[in-house]
């Protein structure tokens, strides 16, 4: 019996170890970027990579989707990190995919970017807030600013990833953060197309005395939270879907140079639900890739 026993678990993990395939994403269904505009994304890609197929799906969903630039949270490898840039200059050569990691993070849950450098110029990429004895508690990871040119036109963008978890103690940590923001931005960017974006973990539809994004909404002539009609939406697909922890984290928001655009006929704002385009669904999704959707905003330039 003993040895039956053993041969019918083997051939059980054989299957269980055949069965591990990489699910199939209908890429087609992702298209969102366009010749037309400038194409903004923030997406926190978990622990990346937390499995083996995740450097090939994340490749394919960024080309896929085909945002101009894309700011990424929590890219643990860098060598995993340049095979995704890789993929993308191998696959689609005519955009010339680059890609930039930061590696100070304390936990190695680093800040990226990746970026079509045959459409923009003039590129410089820096942190900010990069003192540590000052910051760190704010800033667990430091702001990265990706500064570059498109169609003649100058623009700024702030990555971040704010400190995570529920707790008065922790929702300081991300005030704080929001104002040395927005401080930053008053005093260095004042007359620039700034976006500041990244998994800033809480929610924009918090009561007043409990939001840490007071200091942006109230300043609305300055600064707009792009996605602050998807927050305010529970029947929204939300950037972090799940169950009793379902919220909208991710956001993206642009200082008042960018108000006409947004208000442009084609532009747009919205959270990509992977999930519905992938078999397995959201359980594939955060098995192989991630526990976080993508955040796309198309901007319709004049």
């Amino acid at each position: 019996m003993k040895k039956i026993f053993l041969i019918s678990m083997l051939i059980l993990a054989c299957v269980v170890l055949t069965a591990d395939e990489m699910p199939w994403l209908k890429y087609d269904n992702l298209k969102l970027g366009s010749e037309k505009s400038l194409d903004i994304m923030t997406w926190n890609i978990q622990k990346f990579p937390k499995h083996k197929f995740a450097v090939e799906l994340a490749a394919n969903t960024i080309m896929a989707i085909d945002a101009d630039v894309i700011g990424l949270q929590e890219i643990k490898s860098a060598k995993h990190f340049e095979q995704v840039i890789k993929i993308l200059q191998t696959e689609d050569p005519e955009d010339g995919w680059q890609g930039y990691r930061a590696n100070t993070s304390v936990c190695n849950l680093n800040l990226a970017f990746v970026y079509k450098s045959a459409i923009l110029s003039q590129i410089n990429i820096y942190e900010i807030y990069a003192d540590d004895e000052k910051y760190h508690s704010p800033f667990p990871r430091k702001p990265l600013v990706m500064e570059f040119t498109y169609a003649n036109e100058d623009y700024v963008v702030i990555n971040n990833h704010l400190k995570a978890k529920a707790g008065k103690k922790n929702e300081k940590r991300r005030k704080r953060a929001m104002q040395l923001l927005k401080e930053y931005v008053d005093r260095n960017l004042a007359d620039e197309e700034v976006f500041v974006l990244g998994d800033l973990n809480d929610n924009l539809a918090d009561a007043p005395k409990d939001n840490v994004f007071s200091g942006i909404l109230n300043d609305p002539e300055n600064y707009q939270f792009v996605d602050i009609k998807i927050a305010n939406d529970s029947m929204s697909d939300w950037s972090y879907p799940y169950w009793e922890y379902r919220s909208h984290l991710d956001h993206i928001i642009i200082t008042n140079e960018l108000f006409d655009e947004f208000e442009t006929n084609g532009s747009e704002i919205r959270v990509i639900p992977l999930a519905k385009f992938m078999k397995g669904g959201d359980d594939a999704r955060y098995k192989y890739l991630t526990d976080h959707r993508p955040v796309f905003l198309k901007l319709m330039i004049k």
